[in-house]
């Protein structure tokens, strides 16, 4: 699947402090420099959870964690079938990690980088001296007279590192055969090696308040534009009720932050599936009490199992859940509460291409009687991460449980790592959902993997058009 750039990429590093930068210089003086992330390249922060998975992964892989304590790291997510990820840590890509739903299992693909933070105790090859050259500096493979020693582990298929007789880390590979059948080799290709694009990663030690400190000027320019944007738009449309779109998720948290600050106390407007994890109404509670402000929540659970029942579940390019279970009800609480407003909305360029191109300021075909906007359209994610954390907000804690979205627990657009975790992490909400999902297939004469293999997420001949803004 190809990257596609929807703004620029910010993300750079700063070697003195060890933390993400998103400006040219670090507050500390230092000048940065760029972390070469696959596009759109927006990366967020690793929470202890997603480290212990990708130590998990690396260690079960290569026999040691890969994450040092106390060192940062970020995820950045890339184009794949399913879900795979970027490990950013040190400044540097030291590896990924890729999930492959038939087999419910996470694997490595690593990067010569890694060594900088870990040594593998296992899947490796140890080539001689005379190879290093070819396939250090020509990317050439490892052939079965350049190999000195091989790991007894190491089967064919498995991802291996390159090493030197003196230990140094000099490429990664695919392994083309198992170990055994290596040594009996006399010539042949042992290790197919990968190219990667060269990426510096230099250990150190630092927390998340240290990355807020070190981006200071970022944050307060950030804060400051969206707030002058959200008066702006006020002022431009004074007789418009105002409130704040509120999701439970960290863009609409940080978009409520903002407004508040730009324009005092409005309610937020709380789009109620019916469909939401527990956490996400906890959150939605715990941050109106902690800024004291009114929800106001529609409700779209009785319309989503009627339009279910009619036309089976929302697909990923079918979502007529958006418009059942959101945008009608909000446009129906709107007409009857205020006849029309202006609602602030956490909309952000970097997560789709759809809203890289969406104005700051639009009407919604769905709901027309709303005009929306959205202050921080041009924040990445570590924007909104560090502002969170610099302003001690009150997160969703389900983003440290493996969430990097919050949404419908069952939302068709999850790949089927989440919809594997979730199964995992919430048995009860998840068989709840396994029992409409199988009374629907059975009724219709579907096949059983159907439900098993989540082909339930995609319709023939549909198409991805709608976009709630919510």
């Amino acid at each position: 699947m190809r990257p596609s750039y929807l703004g620029k990429i910010l993300l750079r590093w700063c070697d003195s402090c060890h933390v993400p930068v998103l400006a040219e210089q670090c507050a500390c003086g230092a000048k940065t420099r760029p972390v070469p992330v696959t596009p759109p390249g927006d990366a967020r922060p690793a929470f202890p959870a997603d480290i212990a998975l990708i130590n998990r992964i690396y260690a079960e892989h290569f026999g040691a964690p890969l994450i040092p304590d106390g060192h940062l790291a970020l995820l950045n997510k890339v184009p794949d079938k399913d879900r795979m990820e970027e490990i950013v840590a040190g400044g540097g890509i030291a590896g990924i990690i890729r999930y492959f739903p038939d087999k419910r299992r996470w694997e490595p693909v690593p990067r010569p980088e890694a060594c900088s933070l870990f040594f593998p105790k296992k899947r490796f090859v140890v080539i001689s001296d005379d190879a290093v050259p070819f396939i250090r500096d020509k990317g050439m493979s490892v052939l079965r007279p350049g190999m000195i020693a091989i790991d007894d582990s190491v089967r064919a298929g498995d991802e291996v590192f390159i090493l030197t007789k003196d230990g140094t880390c000099i490429g990664v590979g695919r392994a083309k055969v198992d170990a055994a059948a290596a040594r009996a080799m006399e010539k042949g290709q042992v290790v197919r090696t990968r190219r990667n694009t060269p990426s510096q990663v230099v250990p150190g030690r630092a927390s998340w308040e240290d990355a807020v400190r070190a981006n200071a000027d970022v944050l307060d320019r950030a804060e400051a534009e969206s707030v002058w944007f959200v008066q702006s738009v006020a002022e431009r449309n004074p007789d418009l009720v105002k409130n704040v779109s509120y999701s439970g998720g960290k863009d609409s948290l940080a978009t409520l932050l903002v407004v508040t600050k730009a324009i005092g106390k409005i309610p937020m407007l709380f789009a109620d599936t019916g469909l939401e994890f527990p956490e996400t109404y906890a959150n939605v509670n715990e941050a109106a009490e902690r800024y004291g402000l009114e929800v106001i929540r529609t409700d779209g659970n009785t319309s989503f199992w009627k339009t279910f029942a009619a036309q089976g579940p929302p697909a990923v390019n079918a979502r007529w859940c958006c418009k059942v279970c959101k945008l009608t009800p909000v446009g129906d609480l709107i007409r009857e509460r205020w006849g029309e407003c202006l609602s602030f909305i956490g909309q952000r360029r970097y997560e789709s291409a759809k809203r890289a191109d969406s104005d700051r300021v639009w009407r919604n075909r769905n709901v027309r009687n709303q005009l929306s906007a959205a202050p921080i359209h041009n924040w990445t994610a570590l924007h909104v991460w560090l502002y969170l954390i610099r302003e001690k907000a009150p997160y969703n804690v389900l983003y440290e449980r493996h969430l990097d979205r919050i949404g419908c627990f069952m939302c068709p657009s999850s790949d089927m790592a989440l919809i594997h975790g979730i199964e995992a992490g919430y048995p009860d909400l998840w068989q709840g959902w396994i029992a409409r999902l199988e009374e629907y297939r059975q009724a219709h004469g579907l096949p059983p993997d159907w439900v098993t293999d989540g082909k339930w997420r995609l319709v023939e001949g549909g198409s991805d058009e709608e976009d709630s803004h919510y």
